[in-house]
């Protein structure tokens, strides 16, 4: 009988406990959110230039650093500085037997570009004797000011989420109280480039008047939902 008496009690402090846990407070549940689109200001591109022969004569090969030079030249007159560019990689590198052995055999380098305005992209690209391109396409691109950008949006959500809340709560007769709960939602959106011309191996070399290539970048869209519980007074 006492060990029965015990557990009764152990028993009714549990569930005192437990009752002394359940959240009685009036809550209102909203959601907030901000989004907005930018054009991407960071633009990394690959360029691939590869030697080749003037009417199939390897007496008449334009060497690589022909071509180089040029892209050289065209990145200084665009005003963009030498730092940013790179070598990606050398399909000649240790091939100076291969050369000697096989007077048709053809360099190739890739470069990788950064550049933050495309029409300079443009300028830069037209100025490259067309022929000697192999390829050029779009390796990644980026908003130099994402981070501010996405602390903007989240405080922008949260105020949408307050201002609904309160809207909601007065309409009832009652008064918004303070926060309990904030969740982040976030839906960025890098889209894959769009562009014309990018892989352009044949077209540009069989038409050494063709335009630059034209890029056209959909926008980075970011959107971001917070999801709020606030105390109704």
């Amino acid at each position: 009988m006492r060990k029965l008496l015990v557990f009764a009690f152990v028993s009714l402090i549990s569930i005192s406990a437990m009752a002394q846990q359940v959240d009685l407070r009036k809550k209102i549940t909203v959601s907030g959110t901000a989004e907005t689109e930018v054009t991407p200001d960071i633009i990394y591109l690959s360029i691939s230039l590869k030697e080749y022969l003037k009417d199939g004569n390897s007496k008449k090969k334009v060497e690589i650093t022909d071509l180089e030079k040029q892209l050289y030249n065209a990145i200084q007159t665009a005003g963009i500085a030498k730092e940013n560019l790179m070598i990606n990689s050398l399909s000649s590198f240790n091939t100076a037997p291969e050369k000697k052995k096989n007077p048709d055999f053809l360099v190739s380098k890739q470069y990788r570009l950064k550049v933050t305005d495309l029409n300079k992209w443009n300028e830069i690209i037209g100025s490259v004797d067309p022929k000697g391109v192999a390829y050029t396409n779009v390796d990644s691109y980026d908003y130099s000011k994402i981070e501010t950008l996405k602390k903007e949006l989240k405080i922008k959500a949260l105020q949408a989420a307050k201002a609904k809340a309160t809207y909601l709560v007065e309409a009832l007769g009652n008064q918004l109280g303070s926060v309990i709960d904030i969740q982040e939602q976030s839906n960025e959106n890098y889209p894959v480039y769009r562009a014309s011309g990018m892989m352009m191996k044949s077209a540009m070399a069989e038409d050494s008047s063709a335009g630059a290539p034209e890029i056209d970048f959909k926008k980075i869209k970011l959107s971001y939902v917070m999801n709020t519980v606030f105390e109704i007074k």
